[in-house]
């Protein structure tokens, strides 16, 4: 089979000028017109006709197939659940209320719902519905303007990495899972194997008393105290009065579990050290799991996400109430929403709330196209883009509840204040939130339940990605990798291919690869750069009246221009504007805010990163480059839109065969065109 690219003039266009999108010459290729059905298509001239002569009475005359209709979702509640398993993971849980609390509690929600109203969710609108009427994943979307099918290319590839390095959250995971079936978990005591000498479990009332030190006195304070790490360090200070007694340094068993057991972590980026076998196999586990979730496709995804993407609820209301009911719970949550109103003034507060959109509606990553391309033609994308918003945006802040009635807690049991034990990330999820959880009675079943919870938050959002990357490529080549056998054989090629790639993060320095990769290869900055160019693409180059002309041929209304305005002007401003500030406050990585990453390890992660960023000119450089006529005629053949057989009858199946001539009317914006071009399978 063979795709073929065709031209028809457009017969409703007025004859004035040569202006109109599209703009090229149409004199070249002839379009055949199409028979209706049962009959088959007939070979495009200038190709030799094959006749056939026999063979299961097959009709002569180099008829050729079209290819398969495209699937669709079997129920439109699997989309909407699909969306809800990629959109809500960890990042809801784990980041959304450290960041509420660090930025001034509910006045960080100002921001946050500001930015959501002027970036993400417009974004999140416009990626579902590209890939809603274009029928195409992350690279094929593009063809609304071919010139910067490079967005698709970097999507792609930001794609490729968050597969590879996500996946691990999941790994960690599945290991303390695993050790949550015992009487007593692991980490709630010392004198195991991989325990050091100042593993200690009791100290956390120890208290200093009766010291003060002088406001200009630059050296530590006396006594430093670190309840998620667990970490006293006694220093003697010229300026102060009392004192501290007890060791000199202590560690929290949680900790030397986590570092020493789980990561067993090496000095630093250059000592990879050897493989973690129990890491090794937790990995494989799970790459296995993902593949039998998106092997048959949407058909299958679309069934196991309602458990995958529903069953976190029902852990998170458990593990409310519970939280709520123990001592220290309320002031956790007063500590969570306290407002602090002059955060307001302070740049961080809103990069880290555009930060935090970017990353939790998914934006930026070409999965959101691809989910979208199998929903009907004329499936309301624009009702299901709030219903999907307000459950992310209401998850994130439920989640602030749950996190901090337990951090209340534990900072109630071990008598410090609840900004030492607040954390983000991996610090969370496997140091403090566990190290709480062992002060339950009947840890185990607690800590079973908050792990499940992490997992089932992690795999869904992972096989969406990996549903996101297949489709990408299988839009390359429909005709091979659509269906069958053969999509299933790439699921399983691509799934090994990042299953070995993760190879580098189960070593003892695996830890400081996994933050490379989180840090640099699908980050603020590379998500930020394709947002920005994909709403330049569809407000300015493709055009967004005719943009939400196509939108209201879908739903059958027009949405609120308010979606238009973001994505001409509010958005790309704002992702230019959290852009730059990132950039100009680089900072380089660490690890544990002790271990700096060498060069060599940074200009790594740079080259992650442009590897993504550097697709959209390339491509389009290149598109230039070999095209032919002046650079304004390359212009309007490059930025025509490139239509598919649904375009001209969307409310049939692909494979219905139609006339041009009566059909031509139904396309998109037709009056303003001069030519028509349409692709189709033969």
């Amino acid at each position: 089979m063979r795709k073929l690219t065709l031209w028809a003039e457009n017969p409703y266009a007025e004859n004035d000028g040569d202006g109109g999108v599209g703009g090229g010459e149409a004199t070249d290729v002839r379009v055949v017109p199409l028979p209706t059905p049962p009959q088959k298509l007939p070979a495009v001239e200038g190709e030799a006709s094959s006749s056939s002569s026999g063979g299961g009475g097959g009709e002569s005359g180099g008829s050729r197939a079209v290819s398969p209709e495209r699937d669709t979702w079997t129920r439109q509640l699997d989309f909407t659940m699909s969306c809800i398993g990629f959109a809500v993971g960890l990042g809801n849980v784990w980041r959304f209320p450290y960041l509420c609390y660090k930025n001034g509690g509910g006045v960080f929600l100002i921001p946050y719902f500001l930015i959501a109203v002027t970036c993400g969710i417009p974004i999140f609108f416009m990626e579902i519905a590209l890939g809603q009427f274009m029928k195409q994943g992350s690279i094929g979307i593009w063809k609304i303007a071919p010139l910067f099918q490079g967005l698709g290319v970097s999507s792609m590839v930001m794609l490729f990495f968050s597969n590879i390095y996500y996946i691990m959250v999941l790994t960690w995971a599945m290991y303390y899972l695993l050790h949550c079936f015992r009487a007593t978990v692991p980490w709630s005591t010392c004198g195991n194997e991989w325990n050091t000498p100042a593993c200690a479990v009791h100290f956390q009332h120890q208290r200093c008393y009766n010291y003060s030190d002088d406001a200009n006195e630059t050296s530590p304070a006396l006594a430093t105290t670190d309840a998620a790490t667990s970490v006293r360090i006694f220093i003697n200070s010229t300026n102060g009065t009392g004192g501290c007694w007890g060791a000199a340094e202590t560690t929290s068993p949680i900790v030397e579990f986590w570092e020493k057991k789980v990561l067993r972590i090496s000095e630093g980026l250059h000592q990879p050290g050897s493989i973690n076998v129990h890491l090794l196999l937790c990995l494989l586990a799970v790459w296995i799991i993902i593949y039998f979730c998106v092997w048959k496709g949407v058909k299958s995804t679309g069934k196991v996400v309602y458990f995958t993407a529903t069953f976190p609820y029902v852990v998170m209301m458990i593990l409310f109430v519970r939280g709520i009911t123990l001592p220290g719970a309320y002031e956790g949550i007063i500590f969570y929403l306290k407002p602090d109103w002059q955060k307001l003034s302070e740049p961080q507060v809103w990069i880290d709330a555009g930060t935090q959109i970017f990353f939790s509606y998914a934006v930026g990553l070409g999965a959101l196209a691809a989910l979208g391309s199998y929903n009907r033609f004329h499936n309301d994308c624009y009702k299901d883009v709030y219903i999907l918003a307000v459950v992310n945006s209401g998850t994130s802040f439920f989640a602030g509840f749950v996190v901090f009635s337990i951090l209340g807690f534990m900072a109630a049991e071990q008598g410090v204040d609840i900004s030492k034990v607040a954390e983000s990330g991996p610090g969370l999820a496997f140091i403090a939130y566990p190290k709480a959880v062992s002060l339950m009675p009947v840890a185990p079943v607690w800590a079973a339940l908050f792990f499940f919870m992490l997992l089932l938050l992690g795999l869904d959002s992972q096989f969406v990605g990996v549903e996101g990357f297949v489709t990408g490529i299988s839009d390359l080549f429909p005709a091979r990798l659509s269906n069958g056998y053969c999509r299933e054989i790439f699921v399983a090629i691509y799934s090994m291919i990042s299953f070995l790639f993760a190879f580098s993060m189960i070593t003892d320095g695996g830890m400081y690869v996994f933050q490379l990769f989180d840090y640099y290869s699908a980050s603020g900055m590379t998500l930020l750069w394709q947002a920005g160019w994909e709403c330049i693409v569809v407000a300015w180059v493709y055009g967004s009246d005719r943009f939400m002309n196509d939108i209201a041929r879908m739903i059958g209304y027009h949405p609120v221009p308010w979606m238009k305005w973001c994505w001409c002007f509010l958005t790309p401003c704002i992702c230019v504007g959290i852009f730059l500030f990132n950039l100009l406050n680089y900072k380089r990585l660490t690890y544990n805010k002790t271990y700096v990453y060498p060069w060599w390890g940074d200009a790594l992660g740079w080259a992650m990163a442009l590897t993504s960023m550097l697709c959209i000119p390339a491509v389009a450089l290149c598109r230039l480059a070999y095209a032919e006529g002046s650079l304004r005629e390359r212009w309007n053949h490059l930025t025509t839109p490139v239509w598919s057989a649904h375009h001209v009858s969307p409310d049939g199946a692909t494979t219905r065969a139609v006339s041009l001539e009566g059909e031509l009317a139904t396309l998109p914006n037709l009056p303003a065109a001069k030519g028509i071009k349409l692709e189709t399978i033969m």
